[in-house]
């Protein structure tokens, strides 16, 4: 990695997450350091009435490694990813929502894949730390999904790392739900390499997912339509010849022609 510059920003969406918030900031501080990561905590305060903004700005006091950015209102996670990535200044980039539901030790085990691929993408093996309800859903998601844009992902909605040049190239961001579906699809379809790795998801603590709603569902279903137009009906999703410099898809095949 580059001086000067970060290993990893987590963007750590948060939507009233008071009683979460702070295990949540601990929990990826400890793994940064377990980890040998240099890394920093963005936490996006997605318009939250509760007392999650006063918690995050008492706990950064006390360390450096975590900012906050502070909606008016929810605009959602995809919107609250997004601009994470505006104001990160990580190599990588990886979303841990402020619920604590996700282990960050899981994902950042991986992190040295980067090395050889730009998107490393977890699924969950502890298939019974989500209701049937939520893994019938998933089961329904990824058919469609994979069907859809002739991929095989096991898991799209996860804890994934991406270089962060990759993101800043795309030209459309998805700004509800989809938008972890929308970055990888774009981005396999182009050419990027990509590794799938087993990941143990944990059990929500406190409150409820705002995952499966009815306003989710129907951003989800419009960002899907979305990629379904741009896949088939216009510019399409093909492999690319040019890809960001510093890749370890561009690496290779510079490599390869070498």
């Amino acid at each position: 990695m580059a001086e000067n510059i970060l290993d990893v920003s987590v963007i750590m969406p948060a939507l009233n997450e008071e009683k979460n918030i702070l295990q949540a900031l601990k929990n990826a501080l400890a793994a940064f350091q377990e980890c040998g990561i240099l890394g920093e905590v963005i936490v996006v305060n997605d318009g939250s009435s509760d007392r999650t903004r006063q918690r995050v700005e008492g706990f950064l006091q006390s360390d450096n490694r975590v900012r906050i950015l502070n909606h008016d209102r929810p605009l959602g996670i995809g919107s609250s990813f997004w601009d994470g990535v505006d104001n990160a200044k990580g190599e990588a980039i990886v979303l841990l929502p402020g619920d604590n539901e996700n282990d960050p030790w899981e994902i950042f085990r991986y992190f040295r894949l980067l090395e050889h691929v730009d998107i490393v993408i977890p699924f969950v093996f502890n298939r019974e730390a989500r209701s049937v309800f939520r893994s019938i859903v998933s089961f329904l998601y990824r058919f469609i999904i994979n069907s859809t844009f002739l991929v095989n992902f096991n898991y799209t909605n996860g804890t994934v790392l991406y270089r962060r040049s990759i993101l800043k190239e795309l030209d459309f961001r998805s700004k509800g739900f989809f938008f972890q579906t929308d970055i990888l699809v774009r981005t396999v379809k182009k050419g990027y390499l990509f590794a799938e790795v087993p990941y143990r998801l944990g059990m929500r603590k406190d409150g409820v997912s705002k995952a499966v709603t009815f306003p989710s569902l129907f951003k989800v279903i419009k960002g899907y339509l979305r990629l379904v137009r741009d896949f088939y009906f216009t510019k399409g999703l093909k492999t690319s010849a040019v890809f960001s410099a510093d890749s370890s898809t561009a690496i290779r095949k510079q490599k390869n022609h070498t």
